[in-house]
């Protein structure tokens, strides 16, 4: 644990939240955990579909433990019921828990600020810290909340001169094999993948997660084009109408320059994912020439948050400031 132990339990229980990351949708990924003398005596994340939500999981296991514990949780306990079950804010005030530790304030109106109101009415104290982590963890939830649209991660894979194809007659592939299977992990995050009508055409794509034991994450298939989408897809006519996509938190926008290019243009880009291979294409094919890491580097609008080896590869992530 770090010399801060709460922003420690916190980046904990964020990590944890993964384990419901797509499968909780509607609902957000929260973790949960309850400790005690400096251990874990109990821990809960969002189940599939939502519910039990990550609180309620780790308090039915904790059972009567819980008295005198605290609990970390990522984001604030819900104060509103529903008919799947009652407000963890309420389940929280009656567990005789001694603290409760939130990572991230819940911006949703039917509980914002009154989730925490509950549980220190009910004498135990709260405190409200703003772990990077926690909302990191919960940035489709959050964008989703604020901004009425999913988050968007835009990726691709670029030659060092910011190319997005190899010259004719090479392989399809820029990258290798493990940028490929990072690229799946990633998809498994998702609650919907759009590619433009260019890269339906060309590649067929079946935009599925290949990795063994997370093949049930498979994200949603989405088009962008003005027409129709066939039949497994569902159509997106415009970057601007992402609002429309119901229930989606997280978006992936995988498919070629054109995609990228019209949600770059559009504003709607709040992380790029750029595998880069170590070769250079030179003027064959399309290209992103903003997207080098000169151009990035110069940029004011986006920062690196991680670069680390993949293979002979390299995975750029860059944050919209």
């Amino acid at each position: 644990m770090t010399a801060d132990p709460d922003n420690g339990w916190l980046a904990a229980a964020a990590r944890l939240a993964a384990r419901g990351v797509p499968l909780s949708r509607p609902n957000p990924a929260v973790g949960a955990l309850i400790v005690k003398d400096g251990r874990v005596i109990a821990r809960g994340w969002t189940q599939p579909g939502g519910r039990p939500h990550a609180e309620a999981a780790a308090l039915a296991a904790a059972s009567a433990a819980a008295h005198g514990a605290t609990l970390y949780v990522s984001l604030e306990p819900c104060a509103h019921h529903s008919d799947r079950g009652p407000a963890c804010a309420d389940l929280v005030a009656a567990s005789g828990l001694a603290r409760v530790v939130i990572g991230c304030g819940d911006p949703d109106p039917r509980t914002a600020a009154q989730g925490i109101a509950r549980i220190a009415g009910a004498g135990i104290a709260v405190d409200l810290v703003k772990s990077a982590e926690c909302a990191a963890s919960l940035a489709g939830y959050l964008t989703r909340q604020r901004l009425g649209r999913p988050h968007v991660t835009v990726k691709l894979a670029l030659s060092e001169d910011g190319r997005l194809t190899p010259p004719p007659g090479e392989s399809q592939w820029l990258t290798g094999p493990v940028a490929r299977a990072h690229t799946h992990a990633w998809r498994a995050r998702m609650d919907a993948i759009l590619v433009g009508r260019g890269t339906l055409a060309a590649d067929d794509p079946q935009l599925d997660v290949r990795l063994p034991g997370i093949a049930d994450r498979s994200p949603a298939r989405w088009l962008l084009t003005r027409g129709d989408a066939p039949t497994g897809w569902q159509a997106l006519h415009d970057p601007r109408e992402i609002s429309g996509m119901d229930g989606v938190q997280q978006l992936m926008v995988e498919g070629g320059g054109g995609a990228a290019r019209a949600f770059l243009a559009a504003g709607l880009v709040d992380r790029l994912l750029l595998y880069r291979a170590p070769r250079t294409v030179g003027g064959l094919g399309p290209a992103l020439p903003e997207l080098t890491r000169e151009a990035l580097a110069a940029s004011s609008h986006w920062h690196r948050t991680d670069s680390r080896p993949l293979g002979n590869d390299t995975l750029d992530v860059y944050e919209h400031s």
